[in-house]
Parts: C-alpha cells; structure tokens; sequence
C-alpha cells in the first residue's frame, strides 16, 4: 500500500496497552535517521508515517502514550508500561499525528519511499529500496 491511499490502520504497542486505529490518506512512509529518532530508538533508523489526527483515535486501555518533548514544537510518544516508541506528533502540524511503521498491525503493508536525515545514517545502512 503507497501514500495517499486510505483505508483502516491499527497498531499498537508490544505488550497492548497503547491501542490506536487511523483512517483517512495516510502521507509520508519514510526512514529518519536523525539524532533523536537514533537515541529514541537505540537504532540507526526509525520508520514513520503520518495519518491524519481527523481520523486518528486512541483505543487501548492505557489511552494515550506517554508524551516527551524532544524539541519545543515535537513530541514523541511511548508507553509507560513497555516502552514501546509508538507515535510522535508536532505542534506546527496539528492536522497530523505520525506513527512508528512497526507498530502497524500489518506492518509490512507500507513502504518508506524516502530516508529523511541521511547525512547522519550510519555507512554501513543500505538506501531505501535497496535488496540483497
């Protein structure tokens, strides 16, 4: 499945605790690699897409992630239970709210179509569309 195109998405955290369901044109499967999305996740890449907040909704029993600031305007989202790095969203665009690709339910439906912060992508990480 590509950008622009809708339909219901779920995902959610590894123990279930932070449920969501997104509906509406999702935009902008990407890699980032930069320093925070690194930190945050111990990894040199994070995966992301946005969905717009219209047809976003948290389900799980926990509610909403836990939210931390990582820059003035941004916050990036976890579960207070397991962890887990779900969703991040930014005040200069409220109409969107971003999720990890790899707490999609289904998350092999998506794929990134660009890497954003390549200048810090460790040598060794292959480019998006790359195959063995």
């Amino acid at each position: 499945m590509r950008k622009g195109v809708c339909a219901m998405h779920s995902g959610g955290c590894l123990c279930g605790n932070i449920r969501y369901q997104a509906s509406g044109e999702l935009s902008f499967p990407h890699l980032c690699s930069c320093p925070h999305c690194q930190r945050l996740s111990g990894s040199p890449v994070m995966s992301w897409v946005d969905f717009p907040r219209a047809g976003f909704e948290w389900t799980g029993p926990g509610g909403e992630p836990v939210w931390y600031n990582t820059f003035p305007d941004s916050q990036r989202g976890f579960c207070g239970v397991c962890g887990s790095s779900v969703a991040a969203q930014d005040d200069s665009d409220a109409a969107l709210v971003g999720v990890t690709m790899m707490s999609l339910d289904d998350h092999g439906a998506l794929v990134p179509e660009r890497q954003s912060f390549r200048p810090n992508a460790v040598p060794w990480l292959p480019i998006v569309g790359a195959r063995d």
